[in-house]
This record gives structure tokens, sequence and C-alpha cells, in this order.
């Protein structure tokens, strides 16, 4: 891919959005070396969720795939306010999801694919990462997803 990541950004429509300040007794990004890890991201957009509540109950798994599109695009609003500047990232490393789910919900690697096939077509082969996606009861101000990542950085 020859294209810049914010060429591609806008390629695909998208902008992102002002780094989110932390909530609690956390920081939003550590850089250690050439590794950038993010703390978990909501799916905020214009400071509110896009949606709330647990995937098998009120929300759609289509809604959670586009809520976990919008926590990469908050999760990369931190790389760029702690690097300045995303070509700077050599490779999307792991990114973590947490789904709020029901029991019964099994699609968690279904609505995580929307922040993984995001990274790629934003970062082509260098976002090809390692993964987890975990179902968890519930998360921060009822969101249906966060997304957490690791990258390299140069």
């Amino acid at each position: 891919m020859s294209a810049s990541v914010p060429d591609r950004l806008a390629a695909l429509g998208l902008t992102l959005p002002q780094a989110a300040a932390p909530v609690a007794t956390y920081v939003a990004t550590v850089l250690t070396g050439n590794l950038l890890v993010v703390s978990g991201q909501l799916p905020l957009e214009h400071g509110t969720l896009k949606a709330t509540g647990k995937l098998g109950g009120a929300v759609e798994p289509e809604t959670g795939k586009a809520c976990a599109q919008l926590c990469l695009l908050n999760v990369l609003a931190q790389v760029q306010a702690a690097i300045g500047d995303l070509s700077r990232v050599r490779r999307v490393v792991r990114l973590g999801g947490f789904i709020a789910c029901t029991p019964e919900f099994t699609q968690h690697a279904a609505v995580m694919n929307g922040a993984s096939d995001l990274a790629v077509a934003i970062f082509g082969d260098a976002g090809r990462h390692a993964r987890s996606t975990i179902g968890v009861p519930s998360l921060p101000l009822d969101a249906p997803v966060e997304v957490e990542g690791l990258f390299e950085v140069v």
C-alpha cells in the first residue's frame, strides 16, 4: 500500500475523533521502547456512545460491529495524540476486544471483526494483528464494545 494513512482514512470516508481523556486513574497510552499500549476505548461518537446495552440483547451484531469500528477509530485517535503521526505506526501488533453480551451470545469474533477489518483497511498488511475477543457481563457506561491496542511505532 503506497497511500498514506490519512489518505486511506479519507478514502474510507473516515476521520479520527478527538482523543478522549481518561475517566479514572490511568493514562490513555504508554510508550515503552517502540511499543505503544493504548487503553481500552469505547464507541464514542462526538462524546456520546453510539449504542448501549448487550449483544444478544438490545444490541444487534451489525451495531456491535459498527461499535467495534468506532472503538478502533478512538484507539487510533489515542495513537495519534501520543506519537503525532499515524505514519509512525509500523505494525498493529495486537487488538483486544471486550464484548458486553448475554450468556447465550456466541458471535464475539464477528463483532470484533469490525475493528480488525478496519485495521487492515487502514494499515494494509501492517494492520494484521494478534487478537483476543472476550465476552463480558458489562462495560463502562453500558457500552456494548471496548477495544484496546498494542502498536509497534518508529
